[in-house]
This record gives structure tokens, sequence and C-alpha cells, in this order.
């Protein structure tokens, strides 16, 4: 019986990769470094500082990696105080609140930072609806380890074969299955090059997923 769904926030709840994309390669410009794009969407789904230390050992940088997560974040704060067109994923409102109103619980598991995660909460009005935020920014592992997969099942207080996972990214993808736990595919416009061969179902609309139509699969 399905009784929490676990959400991803990037990429599901709304899209701020471009302002991400954005911000990323603003600090990589001023640290000096060529990211490719192959490099650039390997790190999808991953926390900040787990990619800041991989571009400080790929590219040998006397820099700290708190350094670079410092310069990142400042300009994505600047870019999401001034970007109006940030809106939440089409029909994602609808799902939350469709599945909040059928009684399940809800959890928020992203490798955003926690002020960051806020902001889109505070932006949207999203705190009604879940009992837990999880930011994978403060745990010891990131996506694709389990840990934030875990610890969202634990934190909503059901057992991980009664949960499921809503993920757009393939290391969020592998986070769910090595968890243990049911995981939707959300394969969106807004999500490039990911694998999605690993999740129990893939959908390309929330519509598809309402709590009727997934509740019968557990």
């Amino acid at each position: 019986m399905l009784k929490a769904v676990l959400f991803d926030m990037d990429g599901v709840i709304v899209d701020t990769e471009p302002l991400h994309r954005k911000a990323y390669f603003l600090m990589f410009k001023d640290m000096g470094i060529a990211v490719t794009e192959a490099m650039y969407t390997s790190y999808t789904g991953q926390s900040t500082i787990n990619i800041c230390k991989q571009l400080v050992g790929h590219f040998n940088l006397d820099a700290a990696p708190q350094t670079l997560v410092a310069i990142k974040r400042k300009h994505f704060k600047y870019l999401f105080e001034n970007d109006t067109s940030l809106q939440l994923l089409d029909g994602v409102l609808a799902l939350i609140k469709n599945y909040y109103n059928n009684g399940l619980t809800l959890v928020l598991a992203s490798s955003a930072s926690m002020p960051n995660i806020n902001r889109i909460f505070e932006r949207f009005d999203l705190d009604q609806y879940f009992v837990a935020k999880l930011s994978g920014a403060d745990l010891k592992e990131s996506k694709p380890h389990p840990e934030i997969f875990i610890k969202a099942a634990q934190a909503s207080g059901q057992s991980k074969k009664h949960c499921m996972v809503i993920e757009d990214s393939s290391n969020g993808i592998k986070a769910a299955n090595d968890a243990g736990i049911f995981v939707i595919g959300y394969d969106s416009t807004h999500s490039t090059d990911q694998d999605y061969s690993k999740a129990d179902k893939v959908v390309s609309s929330f519509s598809q997923i309402h709590y009727h139509s997934v509740a019968e699969l557990f």
C-alpha cells in the first residue's frame, strides 16, 4: 500500500536547472576552468559541494571546494531573485495536492542546499504539504548514494515498501534503486541525457501518476 511519496526538487517540482546552469558556468568562468557539456551533464542530481570537490580534483585547483560553492551560490542567489520566469513545473502542484488530499505523507529529498530549498518552498507556499525536507548538501553522501532516500523514508515514518520516489535524473534513480524504494522516472523536456531504464515506471506527465494510478502499483 502506498503511504508516502519522496520528491526530488530540481527537475521535478521546479525547473531551476537553467538558473543553476548559468550560475555554474559563471563560477567556471570565475575560476578559469573549461567544463565540457558531457562533464556538466554527468553532475546532474549531485550536491554542489560534491561537484565542487570533483572540480578541484579534476582541474587541480588551489582553491577549496567551499570557495567554489560560495561563488556558485552567490551567482544563483542573484539569478533567483532577479529571474521572474521561474515557475513550478506544469501539473506538479495539482499532483502534490492530489497526494496530500488522499492522505499520503510527502517528503522532499533534494540535492539542493537547504537555503535554496527554503527559497523555493517559501516562494510557492509548499511547506503546508510536506512533513519534512532533506538536503543532500547536509548529508555525508550525495546521490547516487542512497543515503538521502533512506533518511527521507525514515522521515516519512513509513516502511520503504510503502514509499515511492519521483526523480528526473540518472543519479537520483540509482539512489532510489539502491535504497530499495519504488521509483518513478519523470522524463520531461527539462531533463536531458538522463537514463530512465532503471526506473520502475517512466512518465512524461504528472497526470499519469495521480493517486489512483499509482496506488494500484503497491
